[in-house]
């Protein structure tokens, strides 16, 4: 969605509310389409003294594997943002704080896109204790202990034993 903000940064118009959905289920994560529902985005635009304080919430449905134990992770996602937006940049080291928008206009789209990119965790996990897959057998360790533990513990302890032999 472009969003026109001529007349916010021109004080003509107070606010511009908007309420859309993008369609991000093309982005791949890890080789998996995780977006399984459109991004609802609600918000405004709100003109500040030549310039113009953006909000937004977006929610959505997400689905990845677990990042541990491969176990399918279901989310509803709801994240708020804020950025302040100006007609021009004066100064390059602000384009930090500061969303540019060229000619007045901005590309929402890209804006959000790139937030929930960077709001989303970096480890997906089917809750926060999960034990993972056995190395060995790759038994869902959530799900119990396997018989590779026993072995690995009878090794360990026959390796020891060996040791104290030699």
């Amino acid at each position: 969605m472009l969003l026109d903000l001529k007349d916010l940064f021109a004080e003509k118009t107070e606010s511009r509310p908007f309420d859309y959905s993008i369609d991000l289920s093309g982005i791949s994560m890890n080789g998996v389409y995780p977006f399984v529902s459109p991004v609802r985005v609600k918000g405004e635009a709100k003109s500040l003294d030549g310039s113009a304080l953006l909000s937004a919430f977006v929610s959505f449905d997400f689905s990845i594997p677990c990042d541990r134990c491969a176990r399918q992770v279901d989310r509803h996602y709801g994240f708020k943002f804020s950025h302040v937006a100006v007609p021009y940049l004066e100064n390059k080291d602000d384009a930090g704080e500061l969303i540019e928008a060229v000619n007045g206009v901005l590309n929402l789209d890209d804006l959000i896109r790139e937030d929930i990119l960077l709001e989303l965790p970096t480890k997906f996990l089917c809750r926060a204790d999960c034990r993972g897959l056995c190395p060995r057998c790759g038994k869902n360790l959530n799900d119990g202990p396997c018989d590779c533990e026993d072995i690995t513990k009878d090794r360990a302890a026959a390796g020891t034993l060996g040791k104290l032999i030699h």
